[in-house]
C-alpha cells in the first residue's frame, strides 16, 4: 500500500522485560514486514511475513526512542465466577494460583492441565486486542538450527489443515493484529492476536494444530524447503544448497553486528545451550538430518513442556475448553525435565577471543575493527528487585545520549558507534555488554581500558541527582504508559512473563513493578544513589572475572573464501555421486519445485477457517478531529482517552529549504536534541527532557501527494508528557528549536560518524530498503528527497562530510543555522494534539505561548526541488552471501487511476505468487511488492535472496500470473478480508491522532477513505485480470536496483552484459 500510509498505524515498537521499556530499540529493518522487533541480540529468528502495506516513516526510519502508540486503558474485570472454577474441573485443569495485577488491571489465573502438566496463564480484562501464545522450551545442543527450522516447518500444514501453508492462508484472509513465530536461544514462541473473537479462535485453532500435529514430521520435502537441501536442476550443472532458513542465516552471518552478538553469547556460555546457535550456522545447517528434526519435535513439542498464554476480553471458560481438545490427546512426558537449561558456571579469569567478519575492500580497513566487553553477571537468576536496580543502572550509564558511559565512549574518538546491548536479561542468566565499532587496530586496548576506567569512576563517584531524576521519570513514565506500539500489549506482557516462567519461576512477578519500584525509590531516597548503584557496578562487573572481550577484525576475503569453501564441499558431494545418484537428485529437485509451485486444491483451502464479508464493517474507523486556529496557526485536535497523557506534534513545512541543505536535515534534527544551549549543556538539556517529559523526537517526513507535483515534506517535532506538565513540554520544545547552539564541532563529527555507521549497517542488514529508496529516487522527486536523507546518496554525503567537518566547520554551522531560519517559523507551523477534551482545552494556553515565541518571519520559497537520479539499472556491491533485489515503475504515468482493488491485488501477489516463487521455491527469506498509492510507484523487492536474475524473471512474470489466475469466491473473500485487516490495523490513541495528522497533510479525506473501502469490498476477479496489463509497465519500463554480492553481479553480467551500472556500497 502506501509509504505514508492512508490508513495504517505507525511502526511497532516491541518492548522487552519491564526493566528495559525505556531502552531505545532499533527500528525494524524491513518496513514491509508484519514482524516484531527482536527483543535482544540473543533472539535469533523472527519469522518474516510479507505484507503489501507499510507504515509512515521518515527517510531514515521512524524516530528512534519515541514509542508510537500509547497504552490503552483496560478496565478491571470482575472476579472469576463459580462457573469458571467448575469449568476448570470440567476440562481437566486445576487452578494453581490467581492474582489481580493492578499494573495492567487484569485478573491472572495460572492453571495446570492435570493429565499432561501443561501450564496455562489466563489473563482476563477488557482489552479487545486478544492474545494467545504457546511457548516450548527448545534448547539445542548444536548449531544446525533445528529449533529455527522447526519453527518455520510446523506452520506448513497440519492434521486438521492439510495444505501447504495454512499460515499463509491466515495472512491472506484474517483480521489478525499479530501473527508470527520466533525462536530464542532456548525457547520457541507461537503468538497470535486479533480484536475479532471469531477470527481470534480461528487463529488459536490453527496454531494449536500446527504445533502439536504438524505434517512436517512426516514430510521430508517441508524439511528440505524450510531447512536445507541439495539442489540440482540438471546433472551437468553444479549442486547448490537451498532452504529458507539456510539463506536467512547466510544473511545474518554477513552482518558484523550479528556475528559479534553471536560470538559474544557463545563465548560467555561455552558450557550450556547458549554456546551454540539456535538459529543455525550456515556451515553447520547441512549436517542436520530429517531423523534428528523429527525427534526434536517429538521430544520438546509436548504439552508437558508447554507454557500457554491467553489475554483479553474473551471468555476464560472457552479458553480452557479449546485447550482441552488438544491437551487431552497426550499423556505426561519427561520433556519438562529434559528441556531444562543448565546454568553456566562463572569463569575464574577473563577470556579474549578474536573473530573475523566479511568487509568490503573500500576505505581504511585498519579503522574497521570492533571490540566488545561482555560480562555474565551471575551464576544464578537474579531476583526482581536486583534486576530492577540493574535496569536503572543500565539506563543511567547508557539510556540517554548524555549518559556517562555512552557519552565518554563516543567522545573518546576511539570509534564510530556503540556496540553491545548493555544489560540483557532474557536468558537464564543476565549479561552486560558494551563496546565500540569503527576502531583502529592499535586502539583496541584503549577501548578496553576506557570502559573499565569509566566504570571504576562511576562506582567511585556515583551519578548526579538530575541524572537519577531523569532516569526515574523516564522509566516510570514508560512503565505506566506501557506504550507497546502496534505490538499488542498482551503479547508484551506475555514475553515479559515468559522470561521467568520458562525457567520454572513465578510468572506473576514480572508483571508487577509497583512494589519493587516504590522500594527502589525509597532506598535511593534513604541511602543515596551511590549506596544503591556503586555496589552493583563493583559486584557484577568490576570484580566479576567472567568477562569475555571479543575483537572483530575486518576481512575483505572472508565472504569469497566462505563461498569458495561451500563450492568445494558441494563439488566433493557431486564427485561422490554416481550418474544414477545425480539423476535422482535432479528428479527430487524437480519434484520439490513442482510441489512448491502447485496450488493447494480448493477443498484443502476451505479447511482453514475464515470470516465472511458480513463480519466486516462497511465503514472505516474514524478518528475524531477538530480543525481550528490558535494565534493564526492551524491546530488539529483529537479528543481521545489517553490516560492523562498529552501527545503533541509541531509540524513545520520544509518546502522553503534550499536543495543543497536537504542532506543536513537528519543531522540538524540530531543536533537539536544532542547539543547544548547558552545556559544548558547538552547533558543538562537531555536530563531536563528526561525529568519533565516522556520523550521528544525530531525527524523529517516526506511523501508524494497524489494529484500534485509538489512533495509533502515536513520536519516533525513529537513530544509527550503527563497533561499536568504540558507547559514544561512546550517550553522544552521551544528551547530545543530556538536556543540550541550549533557550535560543538566535535559532537557534530560524532553525529556524522554514528550516522555513517548506522547507514553502513543498514546497507548490510536492510538492503531491500536501500534498493527501494534508490528506485523511488529514480522515479519521483519525493523519493529523491528521501534518498538524499536516508539512502546511498546520504551515505556518500556522510563520508565526505566526515572529512569536511575538520576543514569547513564554519560553513557547516552556518548551514544548520540556515535550516533553522528557513523552516522553524510560525508561518510554516501546524500543531497536532491528542488527548481527552479536558486536557486539550487546558493545553491551549501553552500552545499559544509556544506559538507566540516562534519567529514570525515569512520565508520566501527558493524554488522547487525537481531532481531525480538517472534511471539506469544499478547494482550496489556489498560483502554478503545473499542479495536484495528490486524492480519498480510508476503506474500513474501509464494512465492508471487508483482503485481500492489495487490494495487487494498487491497483497495477494505478495502472499501467493511472490511467496511461492521467491521464498518457497527460490529460497529467499522474503519476497513482496509494495504500492505507494501517493506517488504511484509499484515495487517488487526480495530479502536475503540467493538469486538475482531468476528473481527478476519472477517479477516480470507477474502479469501472466494474474491473467491466468483462477480464483473462486472463497479465495477472493479471503483476499478482501485480509486487506481490510491491514487497513483497519489496531491502533491505540496517539497512533490514531498521528495517522489522522498524516492524512490531513496528504489531503486524504474521509470521503476518499470510504470510497477506497467500498472499492476494496467490491473487488472482483475482473479487477485482477485488468491489473495484469497495468503491472506490465514494471516489466517493460521498470528500473532495477539490487544490493548484492560482487560474485552474483559478475555472474549476472555474463548472462546480461551491461545490465547494471555498478556502485561500491561498502
Amino acid at each position: 500500500m502506501e509509504r505514508a500510509a492512508l490508513l495504517r498505524s505507525t511502526p511497532l515498537a516491541c518492548t522487552r522485560f519491564f526493566l528495559h521499556l525505556h531502552r531505545r530499540r532499533p527500528s525494524s529493518p524491513f518496513r514491509h514486514l508484519r514482524r516484531p522487533l527482536p527483543p535482544s541480540r540473543s533472539c535469533c529468528s523472527w519469522r518474516i511475513i510479507s505484507s503489501s502495506s507499510s507504515s509512515p516513516s521518515s527517510s531514515d526510519g521512524f524516530p528512534r526512542g519515541f514509542s508510537a502508540v500509547p497504552a490503552r486503558a483496560v478496565a478491571a474485570p470482575t472476579q472469576p465466577s463459580p462457573e469458571a472454577i467448575d469449568a476448570a474441573e470440567q476440562y481437566g485443569f486445576e487452578k494453581v494460583s490467581e492474582e489481580f495485577i493492578k499494573e495492567c488491571k487484569s485478573t491472572a489465573t495460572l492453571y495446570r492441565h492435570k493429565k499432561t502438566g501443561a501450564q496455562v496463564m489466563s489473563v482476563s480484562n477488557d482489552d479487545e486486542n486478544k492474545v494467545f501464545g504457546i511457548v516450548f522450551r527448545t534448547p539445542p545442543n548444536n548449531s544446525t538450527g533445528i529449533p529455527h527450522i522447526l519453527e518455520h516447518s510446523v506452520l506448513c500444514g497440519s492434521r486438521k489443515y492439510p495444505l501447504k501453508e495454512p499460515f499463509v492462508e491466515l495472512l491472506k484472509g484474517s483480521l489478525h493484529t499479530f501473527l508470527n513465530a520466533f525462536t530464542y536461544p532456548d525457547r520457541t514462541c507461537y503468538p497470535v492476536a486479533s480484536t475479532n473473537i471469531k477470527d481470534f479462535y480461528n487463529l488459536v485453532d490453527v496454531y494449536l494444530d500446527a504445533v502439536f500435529f504438524p505434517k512436517c514430521v512426516e514430510d521430508v520435502q517441508t524439511f528440505k524447503q524450510e531447512g536445507w537441501h541439495y539442489e540440482l536442476n540438471d546433472p551437468s550443472e553444479d549442486i547448490s544448497y537451498k532452504g529458507v532458513v539456510f539463506n536467512e542465516m547466510k544473511g545474518v552471518y554477513s552482518q558484523p553486528d550479528s556475528i559479534l552478538g553471536r560470538a559474544s553469547q557463545q563465548a560467555l556460555f561455552p558450557n550450556n545451550t547458549y554456546g551454540v546457535d539456535s538459529g543455525g550456522d550456515p556451515q553447520v545447517i547441512p549436517q542436520l538430518t530429517f531423523e534428528e528434526f523429527k525427534e526434536f519435535h517429538r521430544k520438546y513439542y509436548h504439552p508437558s513442556n508447554a507454557r500457554i498464554w491467553f489475554y483479553g476480553d474473551d471468555d476464560p471458560c472457552e479458553r480452557l475448553r479449546i485447550l482441552s481438545e488438544y491437551l487431552d490427546n497426550f499423556d505426561a512426558s519427561p520433556a519438562a525435565n529434559e528441556s531444562k537449561v543448565e546454568s553456566q558456571k562463572l569463569f575464574s579469569k577473563p577470556v579474549k577471543i578474536v573473530e573475523k567478519y566479511p568487509a568490503g575492500d573500500g576505505g581504511d580497513l585498519k579503522k574497521k575493527h570492533m571490540v566488545c566487553l561482555n560480562w555474565l553477571l551471575s551464576e544464578d537468576p537474579l531476583d526482581i528487585e536486583t534486576e530492577l536496580a540493574l535496569g536503572f543502572l543500565d539506563h543511567l550509564m547508557l539510556g540517554f545520549p548524555a549518559s556517562p558511559l555512552r557519552k565518554i565512549l563516543l567522545e573518546s574518538g576511539l570509534g564510530d558507534a556503540i556496540v553491545g546491548g548493555g544489560i540483557e536479561d532474557e536468558l537464564l542468566q543476565p549479561q552486560f555488554s558494551i563496546g565500540l565499532k569503527g576502531v583502529s587496530e592499535e586502539d583496541i586496548p584503549k577501548v578496553e581500558e576506557l570502559v573499565i576506567n569509566t566504570l571504576k569512576k562511576l562506582a567511585e563517584e556515583g551519578f548526579d541527582n538530575d541524572a537519577i531524576e531523569a532516569s526515574m521519570n523516564t522509566i516510570e513514565f514508560s512503565l505506566r504508559e506501557n506504550n507497546t506500539g502496534s505490538f499488542p500489549r498482551g503479547l508484551s506482557l506475555m514475553l515479559r512473563s515468559i522470561g521467568k516462567w520458562i525457567y520454572d519461576m513465578d510468572p506473576f512477578k514480572p508483571l508487577k513493578y509497583e512494589e519493587p519500584l516504590v522500594a527502589l525509590k525509597e532506598r535511593i531516597a534513604k541511602e543515596g544513589s551511590k549506596a544503591v548503584f556503586s555496589p552493583l557496578i563493583e559486584k557484577f562487573i568490576l570484580n566479576n572475572p567472567h568477562r569475555v572481550t571479543v575483537e572483530m577484525q575486518p576481512d575483505p576475503e572472508k565472504a569469497s573464501r566462505d563461498e569458495t569453501m561451500e563450492k568445494e564441499i558441494l563439488a566433493k558431494v557431486k564427485a561422490s555421486m554416481t550418474e544414477e545418484d545425480l539423476a535422482e537428485l535432479a528428479r527430487a529437485t524437480q519434484e520439490l519445485r513442482l510441489k512448491q509451485e502447485t496450488p493447494d486444491p480448493p477443498e484443502a483451502l476451505r479447511a482453514v477457517p475464515s470470516l465472511s464479508l458480513q463480519d466486516i464493517p462497511k465503514e472505516p474507523i474514524r478518528v475524531p478531529i477538530e480543525v481550528g486556529k490558535i494565534n493564526g496557526v492551524k491546530v488539529l485536535r483529537h479528543d481521545l482517552f489517553t490516560n492523562d497523557v498529552l501527545y503533541a506534534e509541531a509540524v513545520f513545512n520544509m518546502s522553503s529549504l534550499k536543495q543543497e541543505l536537504l542532506q543536513y536535515v537528519p543531522l540538524f534534527c540530531q543536533s537539536l536534541l544532542e547539543m547544548g544551549t547558552k545556559d544548558l549543556s547538552f547533558v543538562q538539556l537531555n536530563q531536563l527532557i528526561g525529568r519533565k517529559t516522556g520523550g521528544i523526537s525530531v525527524y523529517p517526513f516526506t511523501s508524494a501527494v497524489r494529484g500534485k507535483l509538489d512533495p509533502c515534506s515536513h520536519l516533525i517535532v513529537r513530544g509527550k508528557a503527563m497533561a499536568g506538565r504540558a507547559d514544561e513540554l512546550f517550553d522544552l520544545v521551544n528551547c530545543i528549536l530556538q536556543e540550541v547552539q550549533f557550535t560543538d564541532q566535535q559532537r557534530f563529527k560524532q553525529f556524522v560518524s554514528q550516522s555513517k555507521a548506522r547507514m553502513e549497517n543498514r546497507l548490510r542488514g536492510g538492503g531491500h530498503s536501500i534498493a527501494a529508496a534508490r528506485m523511488d529516487a529514480k522515479l519521483n522527486v519525493p523519493g529523491w528527497i528521501s534518498e538524499q536523507m536516508g539512502g546511498v546518496s546520504y551515505l556518500e554525503f556522510l563520508r565526505a562530510l566526515e572529512e569536511k567537518v575538520d576543514r569547513d566547520w564554519d560553513e557547516i554551522s552556518s548551514s544548520l543555522e540556515e535550516i533553522r531560519r528557513s523552516v522553524l517559523a510560525r508561518s510554516n507551523c501546524l500543531i497536532n494534539l491528542t488527548a481527552d477534551a479536558k486536557n486539550l482545552q487546558q493545553s491551549e494556553q501553552f500552545v499559544s505561548k509556544f506559538l507566540d515565541l516562534l519567529p514570525n518571519n515569512s520565508p520566501v520559497s527558493v524554488g522547487n526541488w525537481n531532481s531525480m537520479l538517472s534511471p539506469e539499472n544499478e547494482a550496489i556491491l556489498i560483502p554478503t552471501q545473499v542479495n536484495y533485489v528490486g524492480k519498480a515503475a510508476n503506474l500513474f504515468e501509464t494512465g492508471y487511476k487508483l482503485s481500492g482493488s489495487a490494495y487487494v491485488i498487491s497483497k495477494y501477489i505478495s502472499n501467493t505468487w511472490l511467496w511461492d516463487r521467491v521464498r518457497v521455491s527460490g529460497g529467499a527469506y522474503g519476497g513482496f511488492c509494495d504500492f505507494d498509492t501517493h506517488s504511484g510507484v509499484f515495487s517488487f523487492l526480495s530479502y536475503r535472496d540467493p538469486n538475482l536474475l531468476k528473481t527478476l524473471d519472477i517479477y516480470d512474470a507477474t502479469g501472466e500470473f494474474l491473467r491466468e489466475l483462477e480464483m473462486d469466491d472463497d479465495t477472493l473473500t479471503k483476499a478482501i478480508i485480509g486487506t481490510i485487516g491491514d487497513v483497519d490495523s489496531y491502533q491505540l490513541p496517539d497512533a490514531k491522532g498521528y495517522s489522522s495528522l498524516l492524512r490531513y497533510l496528504l489531503g486524504v479525506t474521509e470521503e476518499e477513505r470510504q470510497q477506497r473501502r467500498e472499492e476494496i469490498l467490491s473487488t472482483s476477479v475482473k479487477d485482477f485480470k485488468e491489473f495484469a496489463d497495468v503491472i506490465e509497465s514494471v516489466k517493460d519500463k521498470g528500473v532495477v536496483v539490487t544490493v548484492a554480492s560482487p560474485d552474483d553481479v559478475e555472474a549476472a553480467h555474463k548472462d546480461r552484459p551491461d545490465f547494471f551500472q555498478v556502485k561500491n556500497g561498502l
